[in-house]
């Protein structure tokens, strides 16, 4: 096991011991990210009331919808980078990097200039109830014009992720919940701002925790110190970190407009049903989170084994994240079905509230299983560099699929039937990922490293 300044080679070493170090900084970063979200639902739902509740939570997959392109970029550049690194070709991993960056510099204005003229056409497509509209327009427009901090962040965690770093990104995530904790409570409490201070305080600890990563790694690891306005920028390296990145951002884009469409049916119940379901959301998507660091973990982790041609050792690192992953959805079933009512009442008293957000939980967790597999056999096979398949299965699963069937359960058993819809468009993707996986084909891509060119791009 080869470690230099917190980066890990996980070509070598037992294959359960590297996944979880790796992971388990992921996780308590996403906790932590999860944790500032909760807070920012508890402050607002506690002390401004469920229509800012409901405000907030319908932001959430509208700022993803604007990130995902990005945070694909992202993680095609954890695959690339882990794929050199894995081969042991440095110089490359470096290229990566000035090229990752330089493509954020170009789009990163025009990107958060569309998010703002969308803000309003999305908010009358996602029905919004009149009561909260304002309050969403607020948190919106102000978190739409500070994308580019959590863009920024993503990009950082990327690149160490495919070093195999995950300690410094759970760094810079700690700074940034504090911040934003400390900034919630100032700013809603003591100033009195209400939603607007919530969105001040989610794009304030957002750039500073970018900016802070970019000093950190600059300053820690300078053999790949990040120049976002070095302008170097290979052409042939942004076409393979693309490849990989653009279908999985396409597909998290689709996902997040798949969740507005599902959000716009619940938001025809009104603020409190809508208030219900977003806190219902922020409990599954806490109790998901070892799932996804996991997952997480596994990209880098297949990435820098199919690099060292270890595929043997990759298939190991796939049955490990398939049996925690599987236990850990169980157990999750188990705890959340009962204690659905008690958790959604910490966070509003209000009875129709406390209704939805346990229907949600109660629709969603028998299936939990099956999503937990998709998700971990989706994200290994894309550190393989396969990630075609992944989107197109995830665009047929979770939008053709799940959408329809949560629209046919509403309309025809109500609104409190409406989420098992989502077990149906689990199923299918889980069936095609399995038997996918199993037939191999996700690794005739090869390694990039193997299929590597010299570099194309001199300083623009």
């Amino acid at each position: 096991m080869a470690h230099q300044s917190g980066l890990r080679n996980m070509t070598a070493g037992g294959v359960a011991g590297h996944i979880f170090a790796f992971a388990l900084p992921l996780l308590a970063g996403s906790f932590l990210q999860q944790l500032y979200n909760m807070v920012d639902s508890w402050v607002v739902g506690q002390y401004v009331g469920d229509s800012a509740l409901a405000a907030v939570g319908v932001g959430f997959p509208v700022i993803f919808m604007f990130t995902s392109l990005f945070m694909g970029l992202s993680g095609g550049g954890t695959v690339v980078i882990a794929q050199f690194y894995g081969a042991g070709k440095l110089d490359r991993v470096r290229d990566a990097v000035d090229t990752i960056y330089t493509a954020f510099v170009w789009a990163a204005v025009p990107v958060t200039a569309l998010a703002l003229l969308a803000v309003e056409p999305i908010l009358w497509l996602l029905r919004v109830d009149q009561s909260a509209y304002h309050d969403a327009w607020v948190y919106l427009m102000v978190v739409c014009a500070g994308l580019i901090g959590t863009i920024g962040y993503n990009l950082n965690a990327g690149i160490l992720g495919g070093l195999g770093n995950s300690r410094s990104t759970l760094l810079f995530l700690a700074t940034a919940a504090v911040l934003n904790i400390i900034l919630d409570l100032t700013l809603v409490l003591w100033a009195g701002l209400g939603v607007l201070g919530v969105a001040l305080g989610t794009i304030i600890s957002q750039a500073f925790s970018w900016l802070f990563g970019l000093f950190y790694i600059n300053r820690r690891y300078p053999q790949i110190a990040i120049h976002p306005f070095s302008r170097r920028f290979d052409r042939q390296l942004f076409r393979q970190i693309m490849g990989i990145g653009l279908p999985a951002g396409i597909q998290m884009s689709l996902v997040a407009v798949g969740s507005m469409v599902i959000m716009s049916k619940v938001n025809s119940y009104g603020e409190a049903y809508t208030a219900g379901y977003n806190v219902g959301y922020k409990v599954d998507q806490m109790a998901f989170l070892p799932v996804q660091s996991l997952s997480n973990a596994l990209t880098a982790f297949v990435g820098q084994n199919m690099g060292a041609r270890r595929e043997d050792r990759a298939r190991k690192g796939v049955r490990v994240g398939v049996v925690s992953a599987v236990a850990w959805s169980v157990i999750m079933a188990a705890v959340l079905i009962p204690l659905g009512p008690a958790l959604i009442g910490f966070f509003s008293e209000t009875d129709a509230v406390i209704q939805a957000g346990t229907a949600y939980l109660r629709g969603i967790m028998p299936f939990y299983v099956l999503f937990a597999v998709f998700f971990t056999l989706n994200n290994a096979m894309r550190g393989a560099g396969e990630s075609v398949f992944p989107m197109v299965n995830t665009v047929l699963s979770l939008i053709l699929l799940r959408v329809p069937s949560v629209y046919l359960m509403a309309n025809r058993f109500g609104p409190e039937f409406m989420y098992y819809g989502f077990g149906v468009g689990w199923a299918a993707g889980f069936a095609a990922t399995v038997i996918y996986y199993l037939s191999g084909r996700w690794k005739r891509r090869g390694s990039l490293a193997d299929r590597d060119v010299p570099p194309t791009g001199d300083p623009l």
